[in-house]
């Protein structure tokens, strides 16, 4: 098994954050050794992290309130900052997976688009779009409290890490 970093951030007032850690997974698949023609989405669908997209990550800070978020970094580099206005700066390359839960803030501090990013959200989850919005912080931690663990992490399945860390 793929041990990961593990980042933990709290509510600073405008992000709600999580009391479930961010998961980093890097380089997971070279070391899985996958056949060349698997893709992030592939293993994402196979684990049922689906509604996927591919693009770049917003360079302003936000959040979901209803879902979960898987975050693989097809091709290229990006540095983001996760956890709000104290977060930290985590950077991220070809082969990384991120684990995002619900409310933790997250942003692009990367300006030019030379990187490609694949998302995902348990069961297909819809998700919504909250910025610094003081106003939605209440109702978002709500919103929150009531979202499933999901019951796959969506790289390792049922095996995965994230059955271990987010509890």
């Amino acid at each position: 098994m793929i041990e990961p970093e593990v980042l933990l951030f709290h509510d600073d007032g405008i992000t709600p954050n999580s009391n479930l850690p961010v998961i980093v997974y890097r380089d997971v698949f070279r070391r899985l050794e996958l056949k060349s023609d698997t893709s992030i989405k592939d293993v994402f669908e196979s684990n049922d992290w689906t509604n996927n997209w591919a693009d770049v990550i917003m360079t302003k800070n936000h959040y979901h309130s209803t879902t979960h978020e898987a975050i693989g970094i097809n091709k290229g580099r990006v540095r983001l900052k996760i956890g709000g206005k104290d977060g930290s700066i985590v950077s991220l390359k070809s082969g990384d997976v991120i684990l995002i839960p619900a409310g933790v803030g997250h942003y692009s501090l990367s300006n030019e688009i030379f990187y490609e990013a694949i998302g995902g959200y348990p069961n297909g989850e819809e998700w919504d779009l909250i910025f610094d919005e003081k106003d939605k912080h209440k109702v978002a931690i709500e919103r929150i409290r009531q979202i499933q663990i999901p019951e796959k992490d969506p790289i390792f399945g049922l095996n995965g890490l994230l059955l271990k860390y987010w509890k």
